[in-house]
């Protein structure tokens, strides 16, 4: 099982459609919009045009969500990244954004350089953005 909590015994349909609904739901609503364009501001911001995966923050070098602590100056250090509701509170997002960005982050292409999994994680953010309608 990965850090985002996810694993392969999806066995159950309507379980699995509801996490899906869950995921859908944080990535759509006003705190999951907010926090994906501030992570890929934040991910702009970075020296180096890097990801990790598996930790927020490694030697200076961080994920797609450490990404955001980094620009906010949080102490990561303090935070189990296996705890993915605790990832999630530190970062006041839901619970299911937590895990999907997780999961995105971590588990790309087989031997992804960090540079390749920046591409990627931005791209994503992209993907999951909605258009701002001035009203």
């Amino acid at each position: 099982m990965s850090r985002s909590g996810y694993d392969d015994d999806w066995c159950e349909t309507w379980s699995l459609i509801r996490w899906r609904g869950a995921v859908a739901a944080a990535i759509r609503g006003k705190r999951g919009q907010a926090f994906l364009l501030e992570m890929w501001k934040a991910m702009q911001s970075l020296p180096e045009q890097k990801l990790i995966a598996n930790s927020l923050e490694e030697e200076g070098a961080v994920c797609a969500i450490g990404s955001v602590g980094k620009a906010r100056g949080v102490d990561m250090s303090k935070i189990d990244v296996e705890d993915h509701e605790a990832v999630a509170a530190a970062f006041d997002i839901p619970h299911a954004l937590a895990c999907e960005i997780m999961y995105e982050n971590d588990e790309g292409r087989w031997q992804e350089t960090p540079e390749q999994r920046f591409v990627r994680m931005k791209k994503w953010a992209e993907r999951n953005l909605l258009p701002v309608v001035d009203g």
